[in-house]
């Protein structure tokens, strides 16, 4: 009679902390914007196809088209300065130097955010401004 081997279950393959491609991805976001995120960061493995439609809807809303990548992240800076979003704000700052935002750009666009939000959300632009783009 032969003797049968116990059964063993293997352990489930752990999935890697980001994907190769996503690791590209997370990296091209960051110069475009600074940091990521830990929430979104954790998107890559725990949810990637959300990951990835993000990804796409993103690139799709930042892409030069009728307006260019310049003037939409002077229309971001300026929403996040509305929201008083510290984060945002400076999320944005980071990415308008990587595009060649210049300070005087960014007050300008603060100053519309003034006009349109009030003094509170243009002083804290401002304070940010000041901070990030020394």
């Amino acid at each position: 009679m032969a003797v049968k081997k116990p059964v063993t279950k293997k352990a489930p393959a752990k999935k890697p902390a980001v994907k190769t491609g996503a690791a590209r991805q997370i990296k091209s976001l960051e110069k475009k914007i600074g940091k990521v995120p830990k929430f979104f960061r954790e998107l890559t493995t725990k949810e990637p196809e959300m990951f990835s439609l993000v990804m796409r809807f993103e690139e799709h809303i930042w892409d030069d088209g009728k307006i260019s990548k310049k003037t939409k992240k002077l229309i971001a800076i300026a929403i996040a300065a509305a929201l008083r979003d510290q984060h945002a704000v400076r999320a944005q700052l980071a990415g308008a130097k990587n595009l060649g935002i210049t300070k005087g750009e960014v007050e300008e666009a603060l100053r519309v955010t003034f006009l349109l939000s009030g003094m509170p959300a243009y002083v804290y632009g401002k304070a940010q401004l000041d901070e990030v783009m020394k």
